[in-house]
């Protein structure tokens, strides 16, 4: 561990292969459905992992400008490859770089990040001063990690350990000085226990939605008299209930968990409709089971 953050010997040409491994590792755990809603496919997404990265190029560069660069020279590679590897087998093509913009502006940013996080290697006390906002950054991704864990458990557990894992580590291998070292100790240890405290008081997640319509796509038939249900019932429940705007009958779910279940529909007379539904955090694909009909959405849940 000692030899990560100090003494690798980063030369250019392995920061490139580096930059070009990142991005492509991340542009594929983006295409991966059996990564989504999961730890392995939030790089792509939050910069959590990409602190760590930021960090061992900081602590291993000679001076305060071979920081900066390599930072930015890093990241200016790697993130357009992350939208680069998605755009043959994505139906946006390159309209995927419609979200690049933020991230561009990131690694611009990580110019004077990186010639100003080089200054943590000096011993000081302002260079815990440097660290701090880095661990109250991380700190801030536990906490939504580990809400979400509590949520949709297992989903994203792996983030919220690894994200409390590196807050401990940086101060303890950045640092030689023994005060600086359990006093950014100290930091990350209270960081975690207010953020800990602050996903429990927030309570569970759900994810809710409007599933299925009376006639509607898939042929559902329900109203008021009916009985809607989840065969597996931990996965959330459901509810129906009459549009006024619609004039008709909507089947709305909370989800409490991702994965696979049926949706059944049970008449007065006790005879049942049955629909497989496959459910994400924020999405859901059901279809009639046994039947060739589909519906899909992707939006976003509510909160409650």
């Amino acid at each position: 561990m000692k030899k990560l953050f100090g003494s690798l010997n980063i030369t250019w040409p392995k920061l490139i292969i580096f930059a070009v491994a990142a991005g492509i590792y991340t542009g594929v755990m983006a295409l991966l459905p059996i990564a989504r809603d999961t730890s392995f496919a939030d790089i792509s997404i939050t910069f959590e992992v990409w602190v760590l990265f930021g960090i061992l190029l900081i602590v291993n560069s000679k001076t305060p400008l071979d920081s900066a660069l390599k930072c930015f020279v890093f990241f200016l590679i790697s993130q357009p490859l992350v939208y680069l590897v998605q755009v043959p087998f994505n139906d946006r093509g390159w309209g995927l770089f419609v979200y690049y913009p933020p991230w561009f502006i990131g690694t611009l940013l990580t110019l004077p990040m990186g010639f100003v996080g080089y200054y943590m290697r000096k011993e000081k006390w302002w260079s815990l001063l440097i660290l701090v906002p880095i661990l109250g950054f991380v700190g801030y991704h536990y906490m939504g990690f580990f809400g979400e864990a509590i949520s949709f458990f297992p989903n994203h557990l792996l983030s919220a350990l690894f994200c409390a894992a590196t807050m401990i580590i940086y101060p303890l291998f950045i640092f030689k000085d023994k005060k600086l070292r359990f006093t950014g100790l100290g930091v990350s240890i209270a960081i975690l226990l207010v953020t800990s405290v602050l996903a429990l008081i927030g309570g569970r997640s759900t994810y809710d939605t409007t599933i299925l319509s009376n006639g509607g796509s898939l042929n559902a038939t329900f109203d008021d008299s009916y009985s809607a249900y989840l065969e597996d019932e931990s996965y959330g429940r459901l509810k129906i209930v009459y549009e006024e705007n619609i004039e008709d009958y909507m089947l709305q779910a909370s989800f409490t968990k991702t994965g696979k279940t049926r949706v059944v529909l049970e008449s007065p007379a006790g005879e049942k409709q049955y629909f497989d539904i496959e459910i994400g955090r924020n999405t859901y694909h059901i279809e009639k089971a046994g039947g060739t009909e589909t519906a899909e959405a992707t939006q976003e849940g509510e909160t409650e």
